[in-house]
């Protein structure tokens, strides 16, 4: 996706700026940056992040503006946004992700 100039915007994950796109969801624009997880499970600290793309399955829940438990699939961007994952736990890509 090339996004007009006047629909580029910038929201801050854990302390990072990062790119998105008007109308882009929380969850999509995480996503575009290349990050897939967020929040770990409480038992086993699995790393979590979107799933169902649709708000049924909390999987994607993050503190958005200072509001904890939002679920990044349903809440839209917006300029200046300030995301923190939950417990300040940010998860880079493994394999262990793909093992489902």
């Amino acid at each position: 996706m090339n996004p007009e100039p006047a629909d580029s915007l910038e929201i801050v994950f854990d302390g990072t700026p990062l790119p998105a796109v008007r109308g882009q969801s929380v969850g999509s624009a995480l996503t575009d940056a290349g990050i897939r997880s967020w929040r770990s499970t409480r038992k086993r600290h699995r790393p979590r992040g979107l799933f169902c793309g649709i708000g049924v399955c909390y999987d994607c829940l993050l503190t958005v503006d200072g509001r904890p438990n939002q679920r990044a699939c349903l809440v839209p961007v917006h300029d200046g946004m300030r995301l923190e994952s939950t417990e300040q736990v940010r998860h880079e890509p493994s394999q262990e992700d793909h093992d489902v």
